[in-house]
């Protein structure tokens, strides 16, 4: 057993060491460069640890960059130069990201589609929504219902505009990806999308890249045992780049199939073939991903971006985060269809927030397209159906230093929430609104 108890994170927090955290990262690492072998990243931990044994006393309390550099040279002298370099450039890329977010967006991000902001502040404002003062003022008003047909014209506007760019682009087109991440409204977006283009008289052949998943043993995880389904490593995207490229050479494929309840990848089961007048539709967090479609030429395909972008400001002037919509979006989607707690979602979304800002949201200015697919009147709807959860998160994790990132997050909608004019009846949301697939009702029974 190691002697070192505790390290000190870079909060200053002081918290339990954990030997699979080491594994786990050395993991984590190996699955982003292709490799998927767990025995060799416990035996590179072990020597990761023997060193720490050497260095440090029980009563020392090492800081987490001085355990990572261990890690560092354990891989490198091991000749792992490929999974030490992305070791690396994962500690370079977080250790970018606190230190923009310590200047408080002193320049642009590249992770924020700002023209599209620029729309939907600038419609906000038109329609008396881009505060949570002025929203109330309209819910008090009796306005409800009418903001709600006010938000979904907005929304399907833009489809129609998304609509028309594909259908100019028809005679090239080979596939249609909806990407955006976790929560956006990609299902309900695709089908939509789907029904619109049909009577634009284009036919399509859908692709679910779930079945792409490896086998769950081969998936990270952390010391909780949480599983990362989250990044793009957990695709067979050499699969899946090799099934694009024959579907948009007209040949026919077999799709695997996944069964999510065993945590199992069957290969070669079900025959796909897109058709000359047919065009494959992909709905995928990780569509804008380079290595997803690398082997498909550009102009073959149309990417389409999906993200709440909602400009409402909060009493204090900032304004409501998008992940949080996304956050409490998938919290109500999966307690219904996943039987998943509201809570492990909450505890999870380290991972979603993590694997986006690397693997998604730089990426969003790529799109052919983006759909602002928030809907200013969930805000309300959601403070009847969870406020008084996250003020008993916010009271649980408050003083867990292992649950910073949970009591953050549930402190900031408690804050949110309380400060919106509840509406419990959702009767005026259309049953084929993006919000359907979350809060329930929706006449789209697919749930991805």
């Amino acid at each position: 057993m190691v002697k070192v108890k505790f390290v000190i994170k870079r909060t200053g927090a002081v918290v339990p060491f954990s030997e699979d955290r080491i594994a786990n990262a050395i993991y984590r690492a190996a699955v982003s460069v292709g490799g998927r072998d767990k025995d060799k990243a416990a035996e590179l931990a072990k020597q990761v640890i023997k060193i720490i044994d050497e260095r440090y006393n029980e009563n020392d309390k090492p800081h987490i960059e001085e355990i990572q550099d261990i890690v560092e040279k354990v891989l490198i002298e091991n000749g792992h130069a490929k999974v030490a370099k992305e070791y690396i450039l994962y500690r370079e890329e977080a250790a970018r990201r606190r230190k923009e977010d310590s200047r408080h967006f002193s320049k642009p991000s590249e992770y924020i589609p700002w023209a599209k902001v620029w729309r939907s502040l600038n419609w906000a404002v038109d329609h008396g929504l881009h505060t949570i003062k002025s929203a109330n003022e309209r819910i008090k008003k009796g306005e409800f219902a009418q903001i709600v047909h006010e938000v979904e014209s907005y929304y399907d506007d833009q489809l129609n505009t998304a609509a028309e760019m594909i259908k100019e682009r028809s005679d090239e087109l080979r596939m249609v990806m909806v990407s955006g991440p976790s929560s956006s409204g990609k299902t309900t977006t695709t089908f939509k999308l789907e029904q619109k283009l049909k009577k634009m008289n284009m036919s399509f052949v859908p692709l679910i890249v779930d079945h792409y998943f490896f086998d769950l043993e081969l998936h990270p995880k952390d010391e909780f045992g949480d599983y990362d389904f989250e990044t793009p490593q957990a695709l067979d995207l050499e699969l899946i780049n090799e099934h694009l490229r024959r579907l948009a050479d007209g040949e026919e494929v077999k799709i695997p199939y996944y069964d999510f309840k065993e945590g199992k990848r069957y290969l070669d089961r079900t025959p796909l073939k897109v058709e000359a007048n047919q065009v494959l539709l992909i709905d995928s967090l990780h569509g804008l991903y380079p290595e997803f479609s690398k082997a498909i030429p550009s102009a073959q395909k149309f990417k389409l971006y999906l993200e709440p972008l909602l400009q409402m400001k909060t009493n204090a002037g900032d304004f409501i985060r998008w992940t949080d919509l996304r956050l409490i979006r998938r919290m109500l989607r999966d307690s219904v269809h996943r039987a998943y707690k509201p809570e492990q979602t909450l505890l999870h979304w380290h991972y979603v927030r993590s694997s986006e800002k690397r693997n998604i949201l730089p990426y969003c200015n790529t799109a052919d397209y983006i759909v602002n697919t928030s809907m200013p009147f969930e805000v309300p709807l959601y403070r009847p159906r969870l406020l008084n959860d996250f003020n008993e998160w916010t009271e649980k994790y408050k003083n867990d230093p292992l649950r910073i990132d949970a009591y953050t997050r549930a402190e900031r909608l408690s804050r949110v929430l309380s400060e919106i004019e509840p509406v419990e009846d959702d009767s005026p949301v259309p049953n084929d609104s993006v919000l359907r697939e979350f809060i329930g009702g929706s006449v789209f029974d697919q749930h991805k």
